[in-house]
């Protein structure tokens, strides 16, 4: 897929102006193409007056941003203290070799991306994860491999 830049640009620029923009701009670049690449980290620098690197780094800090297209399903684990004292490291760890791909990686087919993430908001409902963005809770290896199965009749 070839990006468009000027449309990039363009997004980026109406967070020119906001206090802290950096960060508005970063979610509207991977809202609207679902990762931020490497060739947008110029753009962004420029704009925000930053040195490449630097944006690189707040890239990189966050485990939010993905500077490659994600899976087409996207799991995200909470490994926040709620869900870890109710299972959730050995939740993830059936994720990974249920989806076959580590965390904060994709499967070698592209259908899944696996992400840990530090709170969905559901800690009285421990373990919880979103699948596609859509949470899920007291999710058992059980119950996640019926959740996948149902995205597309094909369990892994």
């Amino acid at each position: 897929m070839k990006l468009d830049l000027d449309a990039l640009r363009a997004l980026i620029a109406t967070h020119r102006d906001t206090p802290g923009g950096l960060m508005p701009a970063l979610h509207a670049v991977q809202a609207a193409i679902g990762h931020v690449p490497p060739e947008v980290v110029p753009l962004l620098a420029d704009t925000f007056n930053l040195s490449r690197a630097e944006v690189h780094g707040v890239v990189t800090f966050y485990h939010h941003f993905r500077s490659v297209p994600p899976g087409l399903h996207q799991i995200e684990v909470c490994r926040a203290e709620s869900c870890q004292a109710m299972g959730s490291d050995a939740l993830a760890a059936h994720v990974e070799h249920k989806l076959g791909c580590a965390e904060h990686h994709k499967s070698a087919d592209g259908r899944w991306s696996n992400d840990a993430v530090y709170c969905l908001g559901l800690c009285a409902m421990s373990p919880a994860i979103a699948i596609d963005g859509q949470p899920h809770a007291r999710i058992t290896p059980a119950k996640f491999d019926r959740l996948i199965a149902a995205l597309d009749g094909d369990a892994h």
